[in-house]
């Protein structure tokens, strides 16, 4: 009997706390919204739809929460972040909202999305589709010549996204690679726009690296499906097209998160404190030729993540996979003024929101409604006290969000996989925990449990091991090493 992934990944979901199905009270005020969208109702806010906004996602994203574009300026480069308005729609106490409150973030397994808010908002009326008129927070910094972020405002505006992209085409295209996405073969002027946004993104990027901040190069899974079955797994990385976009959220979310504190105004922060397991990222920089300060030090390890990427670009995966699970998981904090949070280590910044995805994340469509309250100079829709519970509720539903990603993408690889049992791999050891020690194999991507063979190691550690079972009801994959 094939294995449903589907319905198994229902199952992992109400297992880890969530409730896949949407109360039908929240199914009802969707009917409301359609009759009345947001749009419809523009009260005066600013209509930027002559703008050549556009968006970059993968190919397969329907819920698209952010567009950009840019000018040059005497001064710099002026960079837009269209945010969706989703507050418009989904206003705070509806019977939507609470699920939102309560779910906190839309999970992704390989069979099946699990939205925060139902399709019919996240990839239709609060998404921002090609075409489509939407309300925005639009998010405006000027990038100089040197990367700093001179100037910043926050606003609302009318805006129309005129070209959906992906990252899979756009990227190898700004890395000259492959030709021009078909959206763009016709259009010098988008083409122009996308290389103008792609240089004040190096810019943000590059001054951000000289604070400190780390960069990492990932490989992530994902499964290949044909007919609802997993036929096998893909090896995806981060491209060009995918650290433009990274570089605008990450200068959005610290412009919203500046803007919020300096008016004192109570925020969620997105919180990555300074490494537990220091001394064994220091151990790993010493078995690679390199020495680390004996306390934390962003500066010091993100110089040393680029030396080893440009001496060994081929394992420098191995390495960025080991770093990200020693730096360990952030989490959400209640910052009341300017420079009081703890900061985001990997990032090198000091005031960090979680702000541009308001479809996908619930902390994001907090922070869109106290960003709207401080534009008005209103009152805080929400008290501190209420914003530390949601904070403490986003970070432990993220946590289970992870886990059943990652337990979904285990059952996928295992039932792609067991035609492969006694083939040996290159691995590297991501966990070593009381309940046993967890490799990863780069190529394929495939993650599991050392069952044998796993005396003295540590995070870090490269090994040879051999597939020895796999069991994609439980998500079992159990490697030997050699």
């Amino acid at each position: 009997m094939p294995f449903d992934l589907a319905a198994s990944a229902r199952d992992e979901m109400i297992k880890r706390g969530f409730h896949p199905d949407f109360p039908p009270e929240a199914t009802a005020q969707i009917a409301a919204i359609r009759s009345h969208p947001p749009a419809s109702a523009v009260n005066g806010i600013p209509d930027l739809r002559n703008l050549l906004w556009s968006s970059i996602d993968n190919s397969s994203s329907r819920d698209l929460d952010q567009i950009e574009i840019a000018e040059r300026k005497s001064d710099g480069i002026r960079v837009l972040v269209g945010v969706a308005d989703v507050d418009a729609a989904v206003s705070a106490g509806s019977p939507l909202d609470q699920h939102a409150r309560s779910e906190a973030t839309t999970v992704y397994t390989p069979a099946r999305t699990f939205p925060m808010l139902p399709a019919e908002l996240s990839t239709d009326l609060t998404s921002l589709n090609e075409g489509a008129d939407r309300l925005a927070i639009v998010i405006e910094v000027l990038v100089a010549s040197d990367g700093c972020v001179t100037a910043s405002n926050i606003s609302r505006a009318l805006v129309r996204n005129h070209a959906q992209l992906a990252y899979e085409t756009v990227g190898p295209w700004l890395e000259g690679s492959a030709p021009p996405p078909p959206k763009l073969q016709n259009s010098a002027e988008l083409q122009a726009q996308l290389r103008l946004q792609d240089e004040a993104a190096r810019a943000l990027r590059d001054q951000r690296h000289r604070r400190g901040a780390l960069e990492f190069d990932r490989v992530e899974a994902d499964p290949i499906i044909s007919n609802g079955n997993i036929t096998g797994i893909a090896a995806r990385r981060n491209n060009r097209a995918g650290n433009l976009i990274e570089d605008f959220m990450i200068a959005a979310n610290e412009a919203i998160a500046n803007s919020l504190a300096e008016q004192h105004i109570p925020a969620l922060q997105r919180v990555v404190a300074s490494p537990e397991r220091w001394p064994r990222i220091v151990a790993l920089a010493a078995q690679n030729g390199a020495t680390l300060p004996a306390e934390p030090d962003p500066a010091a390890l993100a110089e040393f993540l680029r030396e080893k990427k440009a001496k060994d670009p081929v394992r420098y995966p191995d390495l960025s996979l080991a770093i990200v699970k020693l730096l360990g998981p952030g989490e959400y904090a209640v910052v009341t003024q300017e420079g009081a949070g703890s900061g985001h280590f990997a990032l090198a910044s000091h005031d960090y929101s979680h702000s541009t995805a308001p479809n996908r994340r619930f902390a994001d469509l907090v922070t869109q409604r106290l960003v709207k309250s401080a534009i008005l100079h209103a009152a805080s829709p929400y008290s501190q006290d209420e914003l530390t519970v949601i904070a403490q509720n986003c970070t432990v539903k993220e946590d289970a969000a992870r886990k059943v990603e990652r337990a979904m993408d285990k059952r996928a690889a295992a039932a792609a996989y067991h035609n492969r049992i006694g083939q040996s791999f290159d691995a590297i050891v991501t966990g070593v925990k009381p309940t046993g020690t967890f490799v990863r194999v780069l190529n394929p991507p495939l993650e599991g449990l050392l069952a044998r063979g796993s005396g003295g190691l540590d995070v870090g550690d490269q090994i040879r091991v051999t597939l020895v079972n796999t069991d994609p009801q439980r998500g079992f994959i159990d490697f030997a090493r050699q």
